[in-house]
C-alpha cells in the first residue's frame, strides 16, 4: 500500500509542477491536441461501425431468432468498442510522445534542471532519438496486444469478465502507460527498453499506483490532453528516484529500487515525493 500511495504522489507532484510553470504547460499541451483529434476521429468512427464489423464477423449468427441475435451481437459490439478504447488508451500514449518528442524531452530536462544536480542528456540527434522511441513503442505495444487478445478472451466468461477482467484491463493499461511516461527520462540516462522493463518490475506497486489513476482519468474526453504534461513530469520525478545509485539532486543522498532495502532510510528530497521505503 506505501508503494500504491507513493506512486500516486509521484502523479500529483508532476501536475504540481507544471502548474508551478505554467509556459511548460502550455508547451506540453500541443502533442497532446494532435493526438487527441485523431483518436477522437478514431473512436468515433469505430463507435458508429462497430456494430457493422460484428455482423461481418459473424454471419453463422443471421439466422438466429429474437432476442438472441441482439444480444450476442450487442455483446460483440461492446466488447470491441472496449478493445477499441483499451488500445486507445495505451497508444495514445506512445503516439503523443512520438509526435512531441522535442517537446516532451525538453520539459524532462527542465524538471531534472529544477531538482538540481546534473541533467543527463541522450547526445543522439533527433531522428535517431525518434527512431528508437518509435522502436520500443512497438515492442511495448507487441506486449500490450498480446494482454489485450488475452483479456478480450476472458471477457466472455460470465461474471468473470465482467468483473475481474476490466480491473486486470486497467491494471495492464497503467503499468505499460507508465512505461512510456518513464522512457522520456530513462533514455536520456541511456537505460535500454530490456532495462527499463526491469527497474519498473522491481516496483510494481509504485508503478500501478502512478498508472491506473492515470489510465482512469484519461477515460475522460480531453483530461488525458491537460494531464499528459504533468504526467510527464511526475514520471521524469519517478525515474531519478528509480535510478540505482544515487540520485541527481545536489547533496542528497536519496535512492530508490531494490536496493533501497539493504541501506539506511535516506533524507527526503526537496520536492517531498521521493519513493516510499520499502520493507
Amino acid at each position: 500500500m506505501r508503494d500504491l500511495a507513493g506512486g500516486l504522489r509521484y502523479l500529483l507532484a508532476g501536475q504540481r509542477w507544471v502548474m508551478g510553470h505554467g509556459r511548460w504547460l502550455g508547451f506540453g499541451l500541443l502533442p497532446g491536441l494532435v493526438s487527441f483529434a485523431l483518436y477522437a476521429g478514431a473512436l468515433i468512427g469505430l463507435g458508429y461501425g462497430a456494430d457493422d464489423l460484428v455482423a461481418w464477423a459473424t454471419p453463422f449468427a443471421d439466422g438466429w431468432s429474437s432476442p438472441w441475435l441482439g444480444l450476442v451481437r450487442g455483446f460483440l459490439t461492446a466488447l470491441v468498442f472496449c478493445l477499441g478504447l483499451f488500445l486507445a488508451v495505451i497508444t495514445f500514449t506512445a503516439v503523443t510522445l512520438l509526435i512531441g518528442q522535442p517537446f516532451y524531452e525538453s520539459l524532462s530536462e527542465q524538471v531534472d534542471r529544477s531538482e538540481g544536480g546534473e541533467v543527463p542528456a541522450s547526445g543522439l540527434p533527433l531522428w535517431l532519438e525518434l527512431w528508437v522511441s518509435a522502436r520500443d513503442s512497438v515492442k511495448v505495444l507487441g506486449r500490450v496486444l498480446l494482454y489485450g487478445i488475452l483479456l478480450f478472451a476472458l471477457g466472455f466468461i460470465p461474471v468473470i469478465g465482467q468483473t475481474v477482467v476490466p480491473v486486470l484491463g486497467f491494471c495492464v493499461s497503467g503499468y505499460f502507460l507508465t512505461q512510456e511516461l518513464t522512457a522520456v527520462a530513462l533514455q536520456r540516462r541511456k537505460v535500454d527498453l530490456h532495462d527499463r522493463l526491469a527497474l519498473l518490475r522491481s516496483r510494481r506497486m509504485l508503478v500501478l499506483g502512478f498508472g491506473v489513476p492515470l489510465v482512469l482519468a484519461f477515460l475522460v474526453p480531453l483530461v488525458a490532453v491537460f494531464l499528459m504534461p504533468g504526467a510527464v513530469a511526475g514520471a521524469t520525478l519517478m525515474a531519478r528516484d528509480l535510478m540505482p545509485g544515487p540520485a541527481p539532486k545536489a547533496g542528497s543522498e536519496r535512492e530508490a529500487g531494490p536496493e533501497a532495502e539493504r541501506r539506511e532510510p535516506a533524507a527526503p528530497p526537496a520536492n517531498g515525493f521521493g519513493p516510499p521505503p520499502v520493507y
